[in-house]
């Protein structure tokens, strides 16, 4: 579908929800159920015609039974708007459908049984199938992306550019690791798993800090700091920087749990420590020839 009014003239929501509501909850279990109604599901639960000749659409018995042993809520079941599913509940189903979807099409029909044998494109069904989740979630102002089968959160838009473009080649095998891992739980739909995203930027961090050679640590960030500024008034607040987000790290609920450590309030504080420390990382690796 093509971008509608709203859109066209600047007047869509803003992508920064993290929760469904009601009306975008019912809208995409009913697209579920539509391609169910349609024989979206049949290359993967086919229903074989009984004279051989090829296949019927969608056996709902053996779509629900698989649906009844991934625990998963069926989009043929009445709606309820006083007792919506969970965000999860909902996330589930559509990481299902998008496996088992496949575009289907009509062949020749068997006027004995009165139905028609299809045959299927799966990569074409699963594009439009993500296509129509992420047209409801844009709609609706959704922070998630149907992303080859995974619902995954998009960044605030300042960092999505930078996260989908990083590499993370910097020389050094630990390093890189733990910065593909923290954007990775960064992006992740969980409000939890983004929390432990600090934790792997911040243990980046520290492992950075010792890459430069030198005696000691203290040392060797002075280097790092220095390779990446040598105007003094911004070398001294590269390093005021540096400073403050190490201690952050060590204040914060991040990198320690003990009794006296500051929890992270909310997703919004998680996005505006991710951007800060990932904004010093990337112009450190880049400054000092490391990629980023």
């Amino acid at each position: 579908m093509k971008k509608l009014f709203s859109e066209r003239h600047g007047l869509a929501r803003p992508r920064t929800a993290e929760t469904l509501d009601t009306g975008t909850i019912e809208a995409l279990i009913m697209l579920i159920r539509s391609r169910v109604d349609e024989e979206w599901f049949g290359l993967s639960f086919p229903s074989n015609c009984p004279d051989g000749r090829g296949n019927a659409g969608t056996d709902l018995d053996k779509l629900q039974a698989m649906m009844k042993g991934y625990h998963l809520i069926s989009p043929l079941d009445r709606f309820d708007p006083d007792q919506p599913p969970s965000d999860s509940q909902v996330f589930d189903l559509l990481e299902f459908s998008y496996e088992c979807v496949a575009a289907p099409e009509a062949g020749d029909f068997h006027s004995y049984f009165a139905h028609s044998h299809y045959s299927y494109n799966q990569d074409a069904g699963r594009e439009k199938f993500a296509h129509d989740v992420n047209r409801i979630f844009e709609r609706n102002g959704l922070a998630f992306e149907l992303q080859h089968g995974e619902v995954v959160r998009l960044a605030p838009a300042v960092l999505h550019e930078a996260l989908a473009r990083a590499t993370f080649r910097t020389g050094d095998q630990a390093l890189d690791g733990l910065l593909e891992l923290a954007r990775e739980k960064f992006l992740n739909r969980s409000p939890q798993v983004r929390q432990e995203s600090l934790e792997k930027l911040w243990d980046a961090w520290e492992r950075l800090k010792t890459l430069e050679p030198g005696k000691d640590k203290k040392q060797t960030t002075k280097i790092l700091l220095d390779k990446a500024a040598s105007e003094e008034n911004f070398r001294a607040r590269l390093e005021k920087e540096a400073s403050e987000l190490t201690e952050i790290g060590n204040k914060f609920m991040i990198r320690h749990t003990e009794t006296d450590k500051v929890p992270i309030g909310n997703t919004a504080q998680v996005d505006y420590l991710f951007h800060r420390m990932f904004a010093l990382i990337r112009l450190l690796l880049k400054q000092s020839g490391r990629g980023g």
